[in-house]
């Protein structure tokens, strides 16, 4: 992936690793931390959201019509996620998702690519999550193509396994390798789908 922003165009493409906590507007209420805290070049918008729980990739430009593609839900764009939850699903758990998709309040979801990973290397988050010491945990590697509001919580709890910590590990072909949480980088349009 290239790292830089081409200085003689006017649109600007930012891989941001979201902090947990952080909420993906510039301006809120006075104890809420914002976009505003990164040191963000003006006149860059999140395309898209993340939950102010929820850390990992947020794609932020000033391209318009880029983030109109990048958002539509006709585009089609992977999202790779990993998502720690509790308990440890079974391969015939996982199948609900994978085989047809479910049903989360009123929408049917499509059928989504998810495997149990290895814990990933990444920093403990502040606050931790709710540990108890008699349930375990695992991490998943969950794959769609969709993003409804809280879907991923919402898949995982449907089959029985809520989610305690949920991280947007890439979107088309940009992850957050090597982008420290709370750091940021600029990326070539191309570079991103």
């Amino acid at each position: 992936m290239k790292v830089y922003h081409n200085a003689m165009s006017k649109f600007k493409y930012i891989a941001f690793n979201k902090p947990y906590g952080v909420l993906t507007q510039f301006s809120a209420q006075a104890q809420d931390s914002t976009l505003a805290n990164f040191n963000l070049p003006p006149e860059v918008y999140a395309a898209g959201r993340l939950d102010k729980d929820s850390e990992g990739l947020l794609i932020l430009t000033n391209d318009g019509q880029f983030n109109q593609k990048l958002t539509h839900p006709d585009s089609n764009k992977e999202k790779t996620y990993w998502v720690q939850v509790e308990r440890v699903p079974t391969e015939s758990d996982l199948n609900k998702l994978r085989i047809g998709g479910i049903q989360i309040k009123d929408y049917q979801t499509k059928p989504c690519q998810v495997k149990i990973i290895a814990s990933p290397a990444i920093p403990d988050r502040v606050p931790p999550i709710r540990e108890r010491k008699n349930i375990p945990t695992c991490w998943l590697e969950l794959k769609i193509t969709e993003g409804k509001n809280r879907q991923v919580r919402r898949m995982t709890a449907q089959i029985g396994f809520p989610t305690l910590r949920l991280i947007r590990y890439g979107m088309g072909k940009i992850n957050i390798n090597n982008i420290s949480p709370g750091k940021w980088i600029y990326v070539e349009k191309n570079n991103i789908l």
